[in-house]
């Protein structure tokens, strides 16, 4: 008998082919999404091959000895080498496998080569800086740079040079993206990335314009409320820094109204008398713009001579701020007046020639071609004056105050031939104490900053090294006229003139980008000291006890009161008239509000929405078209306008005349409506992190669509302009007005104590390698106020590492 054959469940045969018929018509789109996926998958480990190679060893042209790459666990490279310039070669070896996209980046920003790039649209910008001549300035210094700086620079450039030789990966994915390689590396290709540090730190000329474009409409006591004076209560670095006996006529430059309402940088230090262990301890944490990858890259170099660990700039061969075994140091801005515009009248019968106090003299000319990539080169006539660049041929906001017959001259201390400040970053590391250290910063030229130091030896001091130019005439607030010589420039302070403190009586030293000089330091630095707040939390916190660690500096970092608020809200609240609804809701929120800034409460997005409506309302209308310029949070400018006998309330575009509580109600009821229709109308669901997140953006694939947020950071965040925790934010951006751009991408805390530890801190990770596991990992650590230590005794370091490379001479 034949046997039944077994029909079969779904687990069969026959339920299989009815799926398989089934599925029959999708089976090409099912083979496809499976070759995508093996095609994504080989891609990415493809492209996992542009990570750098963290063991093993490498033969390599150029070392003059082994040197050996110690990566620790969060991926900081503690370099061992047998000179200082094998210790060079390797950081520039080191950087290029981390951080080559940035690097390529900054270089040709510096060099005004982006077009080559990424074609028209920046063309903008490299007509610019080939005007100016940024790195021709670099190319010069160098050649007079002496002999060992020459040869630290020139290894660090074979060593990024040898990466590229060598590497037989991809290269990271933002040169796929754009089908870019990159060409061999040149020392100015360093040096033209301080020169771009120094612009960003010392780039007073576009306020400069500002004001002088105001000056078509207003009068100069107008323009003069608009950048309040400093406080003369406010805290000096050095409240008496020359003897009280000077002639009063020397003074007359000196004394400084209008600082920049902003925000810079912090850093303090203590002597051992106000430390629990009785050694010194020194807090830094410079503010700069956040972008992913960091541009600070945390390192550790030892060399018979040089034991360095701190942040370094891609680019550059040895930490701009850090420790040795010695001494630490730390970094805040002046924000120095050290650009000045001169309007130069052109000679009426020769217009190829320009008036001097010496007669009609021609221009200097000099052809530049800009390569655009898919388009034609360009080509750019540059004419420079005895003042400088004309940077009026190429800025429509540097020429719109200049008369017709007249071009505005661009002066900047960055572009001296004998700038050597690239000696002074590289030798910084080579001296043992503080005779060494100033003696090195002597050849700082730009950008000048307030720098603290502390050693091993309880020793305590700050100098504020750089060339400050001495103007024959005035201050360089405004545009001179360049034809009568009455704002030239006829020397700068001399080194031994510049502000300096050593061992102080206080044992305390604080600077915050306040006001550095009292009344009778005889020369003009700036009048764009930023505001006291941050200086004065900073003195108030540092004196609330005399037993400061570590942990006590961490919380002072990244504290979040705002003085700035505590000043202002007052007279706000004064002057405001009682409403209704959410406005007065508002209103009662606010006065009993702490001034803290933090990130999970509604009152600060209050407070600040409010600011923003208000600078609109008071000074738009006077402003006209230099508005936009002007316009971010300017709480000292603010403050002043509210007073009864200001007219900034007034709309001069309506016939009724206005007063401040018409104004402050007015903006509030628009700033409250717009936080309803963003977050709702439930006011306790409000925080300020959720306007307020520290945005780290990547310079390519923040512009690239759908893909952007994947290679970003974005944190919520507390803090403001003017707290200790510094927060930066455009409110020119009416879709993110208060997204966190600008901070402290760098902290650090200096324990010299033999038995201490320093720690450290960058924005996002070590790796601008969006594959990396450490491309962000810092991030989090950075928003909370958390360290990392870089250890710099060897024994140490190797008890948690994740590879070792060893670089062997060729």
């Amino acid at each position: 008998m034949a046997r039944k054959r077994k029909r079969r469940t779904h687990y069969g045969l026959q339920t299989r082919r009815r799926g398989f018929r089934w599925w029959w018509p999708f089976g090409g789109l099912g083979a496809l999404i499976l070759l995508a996926i093996i095609v994504l998958a080989a891609g990415y480990l493809w492209l996992r091959g542009s990570l750098p190679e963290l063991d093993g060893e490498v033969r390599l042209a150029g070392l003059g000895g082994e040197v050996e790459v110690v990566r620790d666990e969060n991926a900081i490279p503690h370099i061992f080498a047998g000179s200082v310039t094998d210790a060079a070669f390797a950081m520039g070896f080191v950087h290029a496998q981390d951080r080559l996209w940035q690097m390529e980046l900054q270089r040709r920003i510096g060099a005004g080569q982006l077009s080559e790039i990424f074609g028209a649209e920046s063309l903008g910008f490299d007509r610019f800086l080939r005007t100016l001549g940024v790195y021709r300035s670099a190319e010069r210094n160098f050649e007079n740079l002496n002999g060992e700086t020459k040869a630290v620079y020139e290894a660090y450039a074979a060593g990024v040079n040898s990466y590229l030789a060598m590497r037989d990966g991809p290269l990271p994915l933002e040169f796929l993206l754009i089908s870019h390689e990159p060409e061999p590396w040149r020392p100015a290709d360093s040096l033209v990335w301080l020169k771009m540090m120094a612009w960003d730190l010392g780039g007073n000329a576009a306020d400069e314009a500002l004001r002088a474009r105001m000056a078509q409409f207003l009068d100069m006591e107008q323009i003069a409320e608009l950048w309040p004076s400093y406080p003369k209560d406010g805290p000096a670095v050095l409240e008496s820094a020359a003897p009280p006996d000077l002639p009063w006529d020397s003074l007359a430059t000196v004394l400084p109204p209008p600082p920049a309402e902003g925000f810079g940088s912090n850093n303090w230090v203590l002597s051992g008398a106000h430390t629990a262990s009785g050694s010194t301890l020194l807090a830094n944490d410079p503010h700069l713009g956040l972008q992913i990858p960091s541009l600070w890259y945390l390192a550790h170099l030892n060399a018979p001579g040089l034991d360095i660990a701190g942040a370094t700039l891609p680019g550059l061969p040895m930490p701009i701020l850090g420790r040795t075994r010695n001494f630490a140091w730390g970094f805040t801005n002046t924000n120095p007046d050290v650009q000045d515009l001169f309007i130069e009248r052109l000679d009426p019968d020769d217009p190829g020639k320009y008036l001097t106090p010496d007669g009609s003299r021609l221009f200097e000319t000099r052809r530049e071609v800009i390569r655009v990539k898919d388009g034609e080169d360009v080509v750019l006539d540059v004419r420079e004056t005895r003042h400088g660049p004309v940077i009026s041929d190429i800025s429509a906001d540097f020429g719109a105050f200049a008369e017709a017959g007249h071009v505005v001259a661009f002066a900047w201390t960055a572009l001296n031939d004998e700038d050597r400040s690239a000696q002074a970053s590289a030798e910084i590391g080579l001296v043992e104490d503080w005779d060494g250290f100033t003696a090195t910063l002597r050849h700082l030229n730009a950008p000048q900053q307030n720098i603290v130091f502390a050693d091993i030896h309880g020793n305590v001091g700050y100098i504020a090294p750089a060339r400050v130019p001495i103007r024959r005439n005035g201050n360089g607030w405004m545009p001179s006229e360049g034809w009568t010589g009455e704002g030239d420039w006829v020397g700068t302070i001399p080194y031994s003139a510049l502000p300096r403190l050593f061992n102080p009586p206080s044992g305390r030293i604080v600077t915050a980008n306040n006001k550095v000089v009292g009344p009778y330091y005889p020369y003009f630095i700036t009048r764009d000291w930023s505001p006291p707040h941050r200086a004065r939390r900073i003195e108030a916190l540092l004196t609330e006890r005399d037993d400061h660690d570590v942990d006590s500096f961490a919380a002072i970092q990244t504290d979040t009161v705002s003085l700035a608020a505590k000043s202002l809200l007052p007279r706000l609240l004064e002057v405001t008239p009682p409403g209704g609804g959410a406005a007065q809701t508002a209103l009662i929120r606010l006065a009993a509000w702490d001034h803290v800034m933090a990130a999970d409460r509604p009152e600060p997005l209050i407070y600040m929405a409010w600011l923003r409506e208000l600078m609109i309302g008071i000074f738009k209308d006077e402003l006209d078209t230099t508005f936009e310029d002007y316009f971010t949070i300017r709480e000292g400018a603010l403050r002043d306008a509210l007073r009864p006998s200001a007219d900034w309330c007034d709309d001069v575009v309506t016939a009724a005349a206005e007063d401040c509580a018409h104004a402050t109600g007015r903006a509030l009821e628009r700033a409250m409506r717009g936080l309803a229709a963003r977050y709702g109308e439930d006011m306790d669901s409000w925080a300020w992190g959720q306007a307020h997140y520290a945005y780290s953006d990547h310079q390519v694939f923040s512009r690239v669509p759908l893909i952007g947020e994947l290679f970003e950071v974005r944190l919520a965040n507390g803090g403001a302009r003017n707290t200790v925790n510094a927060a930066g934010f455009s409110v020119r951006e009416a879709a993110t007005p208060f997204a966190q751009n600008h901070g402290p991408a760098y902290r650090a805390i200096y324990d010299l104590d033999p038995l201490g530890q320093s720690y450290f801190i960058q924005n996002t990770g070590q790796s601008g390698n969006p594959l990396s596991s450490h491309y962000r990992d810092f991030a989090e650590m950075w928003r909370d106020g958390r360290y990392v230590p870089i250890l710099m005794k060897r024994a140490r370091i190797e008890a948690g590492t994740i590879g070792t490379l060893r670089l062997l001479p060729r």
